[in-house]
């Protein structure tokens, strides 16, 4: 088992129709506004950025995200990761009832050489840091949304 290799999915409810909520969604520039822990965004080009975040723990990840997939009508946003972790992420939208279920799926190596060191006695703690990132990023999107 490589301890660096990680596969996150994450659902989140949301009180909008996906066609809003991948309109949030798509402009990652904003992010920082949102969730808390992506604390910078920086636009690369029409299809790439250089992202930085922090949550919980005392590290930063930052990573190039290069767009993979845009794909509003069938609610799909797919990103392919470079630099701290390599892999990629994607968001899947559907309708639920009067609002949408998002699906936040992410497969990375870390590449981080401090994560790599600790990644056997780290990993219940990484994981537990990325479920409260992912948990501020759901409360922060609700908001933005109810605000709209």
């Amino acid at each position: 088992m490589d301890w660096s290799h990680y596969r996150f999915r994450s659902e989140w409810e949301l009180p909008a129709p996906p066609a809003a909520v991948y309109v949030v969604l798509e402009h990652a520039e904003d992010y920082p506004h949102w969730w808390p822990q992506v604390r910078e965004v920086t636009r690369i080009d029409d299809r790439s950025g250089l992202i930085r975040v922090r949550s919980l723990l005392p590290y930063g990840m930052t990573f190039t995200a290069r767009e993979v997939r845009r794909d509003p009508a069938c609610g799909v946003l797919e990103i392919a990761l470079s630099g701290d972790m390599e892999g990629w992420a994607r968001w899947t939208l559907t309708a639920h009832g009067t609002g949408t279920r998002a699906r936040y799926d992410q497969e990375v190596d870390v590449r981080k050489p401090l994560l790599r060191r600790l990644a056997v006695p780290g990993r219940p703690l990484f994981r537990a840091n990325h479920a409260l990132m992912m948990r501020a990023g759901r409360r922060g999107l609700t908001a933005c949304l109810q605000a709209v």
